[in-house]
């Protein structure tokens, strides 16, 4: 059973940076990506960024070029360095690995989330303007 422990949520001014880390534990090696996720008030989860196994990385179009996605795979640990935020970033951020999505040929770490079958709880993240 795959845990997945999220840290490092805050609040923080526009303009400011927060790395959330999320810590994971158990079997690991089925879950081909890793991804983070988040959740403002009345409105859906989004995927925000994945890494797949060779580190290849994904993100939203709104978050490109200030967050960046990585892991540190002795410590299994992933995490999201959050730079230039905007109070739209405000939401719960979620950790979560899964598995690759395939369409056609070609398989890869999709910021959807159907292919995700492990979550953490969450950590909140606030950016006030």
């Amino acid at each position: 059973q795959v845990q997945l422990v999220e840290s490092g949520g805050g609040s923080v001014q526009a303009g400011g940076s927060l790395r959330l880390s999320c810590a994971a534990s158990g079997y690991t090696y089925s879950s081909y990506c890793m991804g983070w996720f988040r959740q403002a008030p009345g409105k859906e989860r989004e995927g925000v960024a994945t890494i797949d196994l060779d580190d290849t990385t994904s993100y939203t179009t709104s978050v490109k070029g200030r967050f960046t996605i990585s892991k540190d795979n002795a410590k299994n640990t992933l995490y999201l360095q959050m730079d230039s935020l905007k109070p739209e970033d405000t939401a719960m951020y979620y950790c979560s690995a899964g598995s690759r999505y395939c369409a056609g040929h070609s398989c890869w770490c999709a910021l959807l989330q159907d292919p995700y079958n492990y979550w953490g709880q969450g950590t909140q993240v606030t950016v006030s303007s």
